[in-house]
C-alpha cells in the first residue's frame, strides 16, 4: 500500500482518566479561541498562495510553514479534545512541531505545485467533503413537503459517546474505536494538506485506521 505524505501520527496514552473528558472542552477554550483566528489567518494564507502558485508556480515558504503549524496544532488539540481522546496531556500552544507530544503531523517536502492546481483542488476535494461530512455531520433530511427525519447527532458523535460511557464505568478505551476516530481524522488532515496544496497527491479514498500511516513501523519509543 503506498504511503502518503501527509502522516497523522498519534500514540494513546496506556491509562486515561475516567472523567477528564467530562471538562476537556472548558480546558480547551483557550485554543479554540486562538485557533478561531489561526483558520482565519490559514484561509487567507491559502488564498495568498493559490495565487502566487497560479502566477509565480511557486509555495512562499513562510506561508507553508504557517498552513502546517496551524494543522499540527489542530491535530494535537482535536486529539488531546474530542477528534479522539487519546491523551490527557495538555496540548502545546505552538505552531512548531513538537516531538514527544502524542500526535504528531508532518508532510514530506515535495516539487512545487503545478500553476494549474490552485484552479481544481477545491473541485476534487468535494468528494472527500460529502463523505467526511457523513461521517462527521448531524443534519436533516426532508422526504416530502411534511415529512422531516432529523439525526440529531453525528456517526463520529455516537462513537465517542460510547468512548465516554466505556471510560467512566469502566476506565478502558475500546482499541477499534480509538482506530477508527484516528482513522477518520487521518482522512480530515489528509483533505485539508490538500486544499491548502501542502501536498500535491491527491488523498486516497480510504480509512487508515490506527495510530501509525500504512507501511509504517510502530516506534517502540512511542
Amino acid at each position: 500500500m503506498t504511503r502518503y505524505p501527509v502522516h497523522v501520527e498519534a500514540h494513546r496514552d496506556e491509562q486515561l482518566s475516567r472523567w477528564l473528558w467530562l471538562v476537556k472542552w472548558l480546558l480547551l477554550i483557550p485554543h479554540v479561541v486562538i485557533l478561531a483566528f489561526l483558520w482565519l489567518g490559514l484561509i487567507v494564507a491559502t488564498l495568498v498562495a493559490y495565487l502566487a502558485v497560479l502566477f509565480t508556480g511557486r509555495y512562499p515558504a513562510g506561508l507553508r510553514a504557517y498552513n502546517l503549524g496551524v494543522l499540527r496544532w489542530s491535530w494535537r488539540v482535536g486529539y488531546y479534545g474530542y477528534y479522539a481522546l487519546g491523551t490527557d496531556r495538555y496540548p502545546p500552544f505552538t505552531l512548531a512541531e513538537v516531538p514527544d507530544y502524542p500526535a504528531r503531523l508532518a508532510v514530506e517536502e515535495s516539487a512545487p505545485p503545478p500553476r494549474w492546481l490552485p484552479l481544481v483542488a477545491w473541485l476534487f476535494a468535494i468528494p472527500h467533503g460529502l463523505l467526511l461530512g457523513a461521517l462527521a455531520g448531524a443534519g436533516t433530511h426532508h422526504y416530502d413537503d411534511t415529512s422531516v427525519t432529523a439525526r440529531p447527532v453525528s456517526f463520529v458523535s455516537l462513537v465517542l459517546l460510547v468512548v465516554v460511557v466505556s471510560l467512566l464505568f469502566t476506565g478502558r478505551y475500546p482499541q477499534g474505536l480509538y482506530d477508527l476516530l484516528v482513522g477518520i481524522a487521518r482522512w480530515n488532515f489528509r483533505v485539508a494538506a490538500y486544499l491548502t496544496l501542502l501536498t500535491t497527491v491527491y488523498p486516497p479514498f480510504r480509512l487508515d485506521q490506527g495510530e501509525h500511516e500504512p507501511g509504517e513501523a510502530a516506534d517502540p519509543a512511542g
